[in-house]
């Protein structure tokens, strides 16, 4: 990788981040990235394949950050689903929160079938598969019924907070999270039975 593309990808996704795809014209990441149009066009065909790029650094940091957090939070599986809250939560109070860039870009591209919605819906499902996992380590008879049902609660809570705002921003993480611990805890208990 050269250090102008790892620039350029950062630069977009800072910028994407703050402003949006079809908001953030190629010239004003070439700016803020320090690069000529040149160079952009010898690492990325289009403004298209810049997003995807993009997404994927996105991705990688995202979830890795956030499975080694959940990791670090709780010891147990069920601790571990619960502990999802606080990490949405901190992430909800931090500075840099501008909300979902998965789901923003899932709006911006709403075709099913554009790459970029894809990768999007990609990203989303990698997370349910971890929150799947956790689930199933946790003893959940339907692990796959739990997952979808806490991915839900955390979209929920992701949009709210971005599209609400609120004060304490974090209210939303702590809303979800009770929500969360009664469908958590009915799947548990219908495990011992």
């Amino acid at each position: 990788m050269s250090k102008k593309r790892d620039q350029l990808v950062e630069t977009a996704l800072e910028l994407f981040s703050q402003h949006g795809y079809h908001a953030t014209g190629i010239d004003k990441i070439l700016e803020a990235a320090g690069v000529a149009k040149m160079t952009m066009y010898k690492h990325f065909r289009s403004k298209e394949e810049l997003i995807l790029a993009a997404l994927r650094l996105r991705d990688e940091r995202w979830r890795n950050q956030f499975m080694r957090s959940v990791e670090q939070q709780a010891k147990d599986p069920r601790g571990r689903l619960m502990a999802i809250f606080d990490l949405l939560g901190q992430w909800f109070a931090s500075a840099d929160f501008c909300g979902c860039l998965f789901i923003n870009a899932s709006a911006e591209f709403g075709d099913l079938a554009d790459p970029i919605h894809a990768a999007s819906a990609e990203h989303k499902r990698l997370v349910m598969k971890y929150v799947r996992d956790l689930a199933e380590q946790a003893g959940a008879p339907e692990p796959g019924v739990l997952a979808e049902q806490i991915t839900l609660l955390m979209e929920g809570a992701i949009v709210h907070t971005q599209i609400c705002g609120h004060d304490n921003k974090a209210c939303a993480a702590l809303a979800a999270k009770r929500a969360a611990k009664v469908l958590i805890d009915h799947a548990l208990a219908a495990a011992v039975r």
